[in-house]
């Protein structure tokens, strides 16, 4: 949690003007509160006398940045003029968003590099302002599913060449989620070692025989 003002109550001639002036304070827009009104302004004798101010509470609406990332999404494809429907899911520490439609690969890219730079800013947008961040994985027609699936099998025919030859292989770059895929793959084989080397963003695993 931050220590940002939540909520202002303040006092204006209309409720119009103290809402106004509870927004300044709290460095919020409109669409991004509730407010309530505590005090109906009134008119007093002859218009002055005893009259009273119109008070209100307003207070800053908590953030869902699962529905942020939506309206994020949103946006970007209407810019791309695609039409893309999108599945929630909730895992256990994260909370995967499947996007569906027709010819999505423009959203992909080489080994799913487009998809990871779109979950990067996806989650940018959606943890700017929330006070409990949430992390956010995109998918397309589950092909981070069917990708783990293809480098596991991967993993498992290197791993096989490399007890047959007694050389190491280095795989081509990868970015750090599908290099945990290769190593969880091949954890269990008490005969061969993964490790990461290299620097971001060319980091590659290596697979070796244990020695």
């Amino acid at each position: 949690m931050n220590d940002k003002l939540t909520v202002s109550e303040k006092t204006g001639k209309t409720i119009e003007e103290a809402i106004e002036l509870a927004l300044a304070e709290l460095g919020v827009s409109r669409d991004r509160v509730d407010h309530e009104v505590l005090e109906v302004p009134s008119k007093g004798l002859f218009g002055f006398i005893g009259s009273k101010l119109a008070k209100v509470r307003v207070a800053i609406r908590p953030i869902d940045p699962i529905d942020v990332a939506k309206q994020f999404l949103e946006s970007v494809f209407k810019a791309m003029n695609i039409t893309v429907s999108m599945e929630k899911k909730n895992q256990d520490d994260h909370v995967v968003i499947n996007l569906r439609g027709e010819d999505l690969g423009i959203l992909i890219g080489k080994h799913g590099q487009t998809l990871d730079a779109l979950q990067y800013l996806t989650n940018l947008a959606a943890n700017r302002d929330a006070d409990e961040r949430s992390r956010i994985v995109l998918d397309v027609e589950d092909y981070r599913k069917r990708r783990a699936e293809t480098l596991s099998r991967l993993a498992m025919r290197l791993a096989d060449k490399v007890k047959r030859r007694g050389e190491r292989v280095v795989l081509e770059p990868m970015s750090p989620q599908e290099r945990k895929i290769i190593h969880m793959a091949l954890q269990s084989d008490n005969r061969i070692v993964t490790y990461s080397e290299g620097d971001e963003p060319y980091r590659k695993v290596v697979i070796s025989l244990k020695k």
